[in-house]
């Protein structure tokens, strides 16, 4: 195998593995053939043979090649073809697209110019000036459009550096003496140059991208395998907006989110360090999506909320693209709050509510094609219990031992159903419920026990306030016991009632003529007696039962043995009985031991303001009537 073949197989494998590799995109439209050229110049002189070869890059095997020669089809179809008429080439594979033209020349003069092909746009030309008769030269010169560019030495090849597509016309001249001095001058030869890759084109996936979603755009073009050294950067514009981060090796831009607004002309370059070519323009156009399924969520879930704290409104929708202007209603009240956002979510915050803000809200959503209501969500407001009131209630006014006193603790304000519980120092004692609000009782039978402080405290679920603490106390003695002296003015006419029967015991006994040694009269002391079942009662049994005579009475003030700390009773001295030691000794009814003096007393509730001052007076009035002759009384 000779070195152009293995170098050819080579070429192909390594080709082959440049369009495998990954990140490199295959294009839609397959990339161009090459011709290549065997000798590689162009110019030939005329009765020379050159071999042409196409070259598609896509695989290694022998296909049926379609070869033109100005344009016209030959016959031939194999992939190599020899040549020696003038023309312009081009083939095609069915990997490929079509080549470029070629032109090669054959040339009847003694002097031609020869440029090696292939020559890509930006690469460095060799021109070589040959002749028929090279050892008679002795000078040659270049030229392009008539102007000399090179000359004063017999070189036969020049390079020019950086060559792009230029349209001028070269030659060369060639001197020499024999016998006399002679000049040749070179056929014209324009530089033909092979595209190092064409102008790329810009495609969008999708090609109508929609509003919200990505979009990729690839600047399309094909290096030629045959300059694998050479890198190409790529950029993307929008107008005369570069998009991404600038320039980069990636033939691709991952845009990914696109917007309404984003609509416009967009279009790429692909560049080399000597050659930049940009694609035509693309006219984008972003689709947008009304919105639809707008929906309103309520946080704390299912709206309850408690007064003070935050409220929460979010506002969402399924679909829907671009900027969506969201709104939030209440029924009666308008519009809450507007946001205008790329996004199909957005929140309201009412940092804290009040009473006021229970009621039915909603929420719209709108991308310029006409709102979209979402459905209504019932919103209460829990309102946490205020400080409870606590009070006593009783009947009596006071009360005593034996009454039943009804305890009340009522929140002012609170959202039902409230929980309220009664302590006493502390201690539960119950509790009682008010499903629709307002206050509860609990009703305490009284004994001494009951005694001391009380509070309650209220609880709807949303925290318990307690009441101030208030003080109870309980009169020591029972209605049964106090019987009518219960009634202030009662008590003391019973008093006085006694009072009169003594009187009329000592008057009874003055009749009898009766004196102690002082003057003062003397008489039995009348006790009231209740029946006894071995003694009959008398005929008379309102008479009072007199006892035997006994000593001399003095009647004193005296209040001993009566208990100052009860506030909530009074009392009244009716009789003081001083025993004397022969008052004793003659009294068989009295024991010996009993030296003290005995006092009977009326216990009389405590009465305030008017009435203890009416009842007093009445008293006085009486007590001056009954006691002309009994001062102690």
């Amino acid at each position: 195998m000779s070195c152009p073949e293995l170098f050819r197989i080579l070429m192909h494998l390594w080709l082959l593995l440049l369009l495998l590799a990954p990140g490199r995109e295959q294009t839609r439209v397959p990339p161009k053939a090459v011709l290549e050229l065997d000798p590689p110049w162009s110019t030939a002189f005329k009765g020379e043979i050159v071999t042409v070869r196409c070259m598609d890059f896509n695989s290694l095997t022998k296909r049926p090649t379609t070869w033109w020669q100005n344009g016209k089809v030959l016959k031939k179809v194999s992939e190599i073809i020899q040549i020696k008429s003038s023309g312009d080439y081009q083939c095609k594979t069915p990997g490929s697209s079509l080549s470029d033209p070629v032109h090669v020349e054959f040339s009847s003069g003694w002097l031609i110019l020869q440029a090696k092909h292939p020559i890509y746009e930006g690469d460095s030309v060799t021109l070589k000036c040959l002749g028929k008769k090279e050892k008679s030269i002795i000078q040659r010169d270049y030229y392009k459009d008539e102007e000399k560019i090179f000359g004063g030495s017999n070189l036969q090849q020049i390079i020019i550096n950086s060559v792009f597509m230029d349209p001028g016309e070269y030659k060369c001249t060639a001197s020499g003496k024999l016998i006399i001095p002679w000049t040749e001058t070179s056929n014209s030869l324009r530089i033909q140059f092979q595209e190092l890759f064409p102008h790329p084109v810009l495609t969008a996936r999708p090609s109508q991208p929609i509003e919200g979603g990505p979009v990729t755009l690839t600047c399309e073009t094909q290096l030629s395998p045959w300059k694998p050294d050479v890198q190409l950067q790529f950029c993307f514009f929008r107008d005369v907006q570069t998009l991404g981060s600038g320039c980069s090796s990636s033939p691709k831009l991952q845009i990914p989110i696109m917007w309404n607004e984003d609509s416009g002309s967009y279009w790429c370059q692909a560049a080399t360090t000597r050659i930049t070519k940009k694609s035509q323009r693309s006219q984008i156009h972003v689709q947008r999506i009304p919105v639809s399924h707008v929906n309103l969520e309520i946080q704390p879930l299912e709206g309850q909320l408690i007064e003070g704290h935050k409220l929460v409104l979010i506002c969402s929708v399924a679909k829907g693209t671009g900027n969506i202007t969201f709104s939030w209603h209440r029924d009666g009240r308008g519009i809450l709050g507007i946001k205008t956002q790329h996004s199909q979510l957005a929140e309201l915050q009412l940092p804290t509510v009040t009473e006021r803000d229970a009621g039915r809200y909603y929420c719209t959503a709108d991308n310029n094609n006409g709102p979209i209501l979402s459905k209504k969500i019932s919103v209460t407001v829990k309102i946490p219990v205020s400080c409870p009131v606590f009070t006593f209630r009783s009947s009596q006014g006071q009360a005593v031992i034996g009454d039943t006193v009804e305890l009340h603790c009522e929140s002012l304000r609170g959202s039902p159903p409230i929980l309220y519980r009664f302590y006493r120092e502390n201690v539960t004692l119950g509790n009682s419920s008010a499903p629709w609000g307002g206050g509860a009782s609990f009703n305490l039978l009284v004994n001494t026990e009951h005694a001391g402080n009380y509070s309650c405290e209220a609880d709807n679920g949303l925290g318990a306030q307690r009441s101030e603490v208030v003080t109870f106390s309980v009169i020591g003695i029972s209605r049964s016991r106090v019987g009518a002296a219960t009634a202030g003015v009662t008590g003391l006419l019973l008093g006085l009632v006694i009072t009169a029967v003594l009187l009329y015991c000592f008057g009874t006994r003055r009749k009898s003529g009766g004196t102690s040694a002082m003057g003062m009269p003397s008489y039995n002391p009348c006790v009231h007696q209740e029946p006894s079942s071995s003694r009959p009662p008398p005929s008379n049994p309102e008479e009072p039962i007199c006892s035997e005579p006994l000593a001399v009475l003095d009647l004193q003030p005296v209040y001993s043995n009566v208990n100052p700390e009860n506030t909530n009773l009074i009392y009244s001295q009716i009789q003081n009985i001083q025993h004397t030691n022969g008052n004793l000794a003659n009294s068989p009814r009295v024991h010996r031991e009993d030296t003290g003096p005995v006092v009977i007393y009326s216990e009389l509730k405590k009465s305030h303001g008017n009435d203890f001052a009416k009842h007093t007076s009445k008293r006085e009035s009486i007590h001056e009537d009954a006691t002309g002759n009994y001062e102690n009384v």
